[in-house]
């Protein structure tokens, strides 16, 4: 640690607040608009070269911090570096998600941050040349999460293109294997759905193809049924990504009995109805859920990948049937009112041979991305306080203890 020394975070680099942007003012581009929660549109005109890094410096993002590798407008809700001051820029950014911003609160009810109470914060620094060494493992972490991350989006989207393509559009493949629609396939009017559908399918809920089960909260004064072994899924535990392997609380076996809660089996499509309402989950493994959703069990277990986009489907019909009113509920006689146009079962088990591999690999994938977080956030303190050191494929403790870095299971490629 010979060139590691204290310093100051005002020697370390220089803060600004951003720039007012109102929704009128923005003009249609390719430029990132940073704010507190990280990128939350475009606009036409940058106001920071890249690389940059912006801190959220009030309301529920507070002291959220957001790595930005292109030019972007930094928006009023954040703070963003003028300045590294010779410093890596990927080392301060980690050097700043290791800050306790609780404690640097200028707020009183509103939670805010100021960069006077930010500057004089003390912390162990190295020489900007071993800076870059100090972060190269833990960037090689996160460069993996995001390839994987961009691998599952495009399997998704893959998926959904077949969807969309098959029982959207109904250019299925016929007995000839062409587009079905398209080379003059038979459509019969469908007077509940008010449009032409391919013959033999008909108009049904989502029931006809899963079964509804509603959710259930054990009591909450009740210590034995919390923090035991069962996910207990609500909908602010829904991820960006199409799985769910994590919830904020868990129950216990008890808690499960003595509630209406149910075990959902994995694969299960979960909805939310109230709080962020439509968003469709997959259960990445078994897991409970509270009243505010709504889960969809497939009847046939492979066809849970059109179980899954059928739930997409039902909530933009409701969305739509809502307009000029607020979407701000899902009830179950939605669900089990909304008719939408159900294709053969021959077709969705050939569906799902195609589309079940992809969600196969984005689960695997996501699993894969819960363990290298883990690694990440046991790594990053020790190396940003000097306690290990980044060697050669080995990571060296003061203590002279070497812990080899073979390629692991996880899979972090050294060259990525």
């Amino acid at each position: 640690m010979t060139s590691w020394r204290e310093r100051t975070l005002g020697e370390v680099v220089g803060l600004q607040r951003g720039y007012d942007l109102t929704a009128d003012d923005r003009a249609e581009g390719t430029v990132p608009v940073m704010g507190a929660a990280g990128h939350n549109g475009y606009h036409n005109e940058a106001k920071v070269s890249a690389p940059g890094i912006v801190v959220g410096r009030s309301g529920g993002s507070f002291g959220q911090v957001h790595f930005c590798e292109t030019d972007f407008w930094p928006h009023n809700t954040a703070m963003f570096v003028t300045d590294f001051k010779g410093n890596d820029p990927y080392f301060v950014f980690y050097l700043l998600k290791l800050l306790n911003f609780d404690s640097l609160n200028s707020g009183s009810a509103q939670p805010s941050l100021n960069r006077n109470y930010l500057y004089p914060v003390k912390a162990m620094v190295p020489c900007p040349a071993d800076q870059v060494n100090v972060v190269s493992i833990i960037r090689k972490i996160d460069q993996k999460i995001a390839l994987n991350n961009k691998i599952n989006a495009e399997l998704e989207a893959m998926a959904k293109l077949i969807y969309d393509y098959w029982f959207v559009q109904f250019d299925f493949p016929d007995e000839n294997d062409n587009p079905y629609k398209s080379s003059g396939g038979k459509m019969v009017w469908c007077d509940q759905l008010k449009r032409e559908i391919p013959e033999g399918w008909q108009a049904s809920s989502v029931l006809k193809v899963s079964d509804i089960v509603g959710g259930g909260t054990p009591k909450k004064q009740v210590d034995e049924y919390w923090n035991g072994d069962v996910l207990f899924f609500t909908p602010t535990d829904a991820p960006d990504q199409c799985y769910c392997h994590k919830t904020e609380d868990a129950i216990t076996d008890l808690g499960l009995k003595k509630s209406s809660a149910k075990l959902l089996p994995p694969n299960t499509t979960i909805l939310t109805a109230r709080g962020s309402v439509g968003k469709a989950v997959l259960c990445g493994s078994e897991m409970a859920m509270n009243q505010s959703c709504y889960a969809l069990v497939p009847k046939d277990s492979e066809a849970f990948v059109h179980c899954f986009f059928l739930a997409k489907n039902l909530v933009e019909h409701l969305r739509v049937k809502a307009t000029g009113s607020v979407f701000n509920s899902i009830i179950s006689s939605d669900i089990e009112s909304t008719k939408l146009a159900i294709p053969k079962s021959e077709l969705v088990q050939k569906y799902s041979k195609l589309a079940n591999p992809m969600f196969q690999k984005i689960e695997c994938l996501s699993r894969e991305n819960i363990e290298l977080a883990k690694l990440r956030d046991w790594l990053l303190p020790m190396l940003m306080n000097g306690q290990v050191t980044v060697g050669d494929r080995v990571l060296f403790s003061d203590k002279n203890e070497a812990r080899a870095l073979h390629e692991p299971a996880i899979g972090i490629d050294a060259d990525l």
